[in-house]
């Protein structure tokens, strides 16, 4: 017993001290920007604000949600804090400015994140559909992938298509450096990653997991996270460069070993220093390699963040004009 509450109180002054280094770094360098001004008028639309006809898919920096359809995951009160991640539907999130979601399903199409379940996942197909139809120039890149430990869904990828076969954007390396003009009327970069069941091939509908990529530092360790995260981002080639979207995730998660297991008292060691994230990929020469950016919990700070390097994107390709 002694020495279990002794490795529980190095624990929590280790935490302290990661939660210090980043506050520290925080105060030296502050969370401005290029682009950290930008506010959208309509986050809901906040592509269509950009100017679709010239912005290049590779430039986009999408915000994400990590473990996305968690808003009723489990039992209210119960089980859920263990488990929940967003307290947003998925409409509520697109609305919201999100566009790249995280899916897990089971065998039966339900959503899961472990062995907790929720609604089926006819329920995110809806939320996206009702979103589509209210806007217009919106991209969304919508990540389904079997959860660990579970089967395939039957035939899903067939599933996928018939739901969302009009909006789908097929698989094409090309796609990368179209602009979001040339990509409509699709709307939905939808990739699949099947545990055994074959991958999406080229030209499919759905997109193969090669195509989505992330390097998951399972910590609940704040500076310890931000920094693997810089690591791994500083190994990637520039988003001009490359044919696949890359992930970074603003998020820590609970550990088996630690008594705190509930997941928002515990991602929130982080959740406050994504823009200080941003700022040091500028600070480290690393900012043309952010493209997905994604989070618990997700929020308008967190949006206009992704919202502001893109429009901060936009602008440096603006022709010079001369003063002669």
């Amino acid at each position: 017993m002694g020495a279990q509450y002794s490795k529980q109180v190095d624990r929590r002054k280790g935490i302290a001290a990661e939660k210090k280094t980043l506050e520290d770094l925080e105060k030296k360098s502050g969370d401005d920007f290029p682009g950290s001004d930008y506010h959208p008028s309509d986050r809901k639309n906040w592509m269509s604000g950009l100017d679709p006809s010239r912005i290049h898919i590779n430039k986009i920096v999408w915000p994400g949600t990590h473990d996305s359809a968690t808003n009723k995951i489990g039992i209210r009160f119960i089980s859920r804090p263990f488990a929940q991640t967003q307290s947003l539907s998925i409409y509520e999130q697109l609305v919201l400015g999100t566009r790249l979601l995280d899916i897990r399903v089971q065998e039966d199409r339900r959503v899961c994140h472990g062995i907790l379940l929720t609604y089926g996942f006819d329920v995110v197909v809806n939320d996206i559909k009702k979103f589509l139809s209210e806007t217009e120039s919106e991209i969304i890149i919508l990540e389904v992938r079997t959860e660990f430990g579970h089967e395939d869904p039957p035939e899903f990828d067939k599933y996928l298509e018939e739901q969302l076969g009009e909006h789908l954007v097929h698989q094409d390396d090309h796609v990368f450096g179209k602009t979001i003009a040339e990509l409509l009327p699709k709307r939905v970069i939808c990739v699949w990653k099947p545990r055994k069941s074959p991958a999406p091939k080229k030209g499919s509908p759905l997109w193969s997991s090669g195509y989505l990529k992330d390097n998951w530092i399972d910590t609940d360790l704040p500076a310890t996270k931000f920094e693997s995260n810089m690591k791994h981002l500083s190994e990637q080639p520039p988003v001009s460069n490359r044919k696949f979207f890359y992930r970074v995730e603003n998020t820590v998660t609970p550990q088996a070993d630690n008594p705190v297991l509930c997941v928002k008292p515990v991602t929130g060691r982080i959740h406050g220093y994504a823009r200080l994230f941003v700022v040091e990929c500028f600070n480290r020469g690393f900012a043309d390699r952010l493209q997905v950016y994604s989070t618990d919990f997700i929020d308008t700070g967190f949006v206009d963040a992704c919202a502001g390097l893109t429009k901060s994107r936009l602008d440096d390709e603006k022709p010079q004009v001369s003063d002669m």
